[in-house]
């Protein structure tokens, strides 16, 4: 399948990126007690803060789901390798979600991306890191460029906030979602 794009700065791109996560999560029979969230970045540069901002409004909205990174203890280069372990160790079968922001062309800054690969992280700061997730959402906070790292530390915040408020929003609906099609309500009391 072909990535989807969502323009985080357009009216109702989290209803757009939800039905896309929904479906995924369908597709891949997605199961709400082994969904777990993995929100990779660091809250030291303003473009790779996305993933923790992501993971603070999820731990709020979602407080019965895994969401692994926030901004209180991100899940970085440094300890992602350890966290991935602990997700299996915890998890059987897990259903991953990853998260991180990523660099771009110019004209698809303030984009979030879902693809139904695996998330590399680090990849546009030539780190290499393990592939992880059942389906990956980036949101592009800046472009491509060289050297990538002083562009993730001069990253406009209010992209980024906006790709996180249209990131979780779309994924805390597609799990409220998923959670109420897993319980069965009696019709009558």
């Amino acid at each position: 399948m072909e990535p989807i794009y969502c323009n985080a700065f357009e009216p109702e791109a989290d209803i757009k990126l939800n039905i896309a996560i929904r479906k995924a999560m369908k597709s891949h029979n997605a199961d709400i007690d082994n969904v777990v969230i993995l929100c990779i970045g660091s809250d030291r540069a303003t473009g790779d803060c996305l993933g923790p901002l992501v993971g603070d409004y999820l731990k709020k909205a979602l407080p019965e789901i895994s969401v692994f990174g926030t901004l209180e203890s991100p899940v970085h280069a440094m300890n992602l390798e350890g966290t991935v372990e602990t997700i299996y160790e915890r998890y059987n079968n897990p259903f991953i979600i990853a998260i991180d922001a990523s660099l771009g062309i110019p004209e698809h800054i303030g984009y979030a991306t879902l693809s139904h690969k695996p998330l590399i992280p680090g990849k546009g700061v030539n780190k290499n890191l393990p592939a992880i997730g059942n389906l990956s959402i980036t949101g592009i906070v800046n472009v491509a460029g060289f050297p990538n790292s002083i562009l993730l530390q001069s990253t406009r915040l209010h992209t980024v906030m906006t790709l996180a408020n249209c990131i979780g929003s779309a994924i805390s609906i597609a799990c409220h979602n998923l959670y109420i099609n897993s319980v069965n309500y009696p019709l009558s009391m």
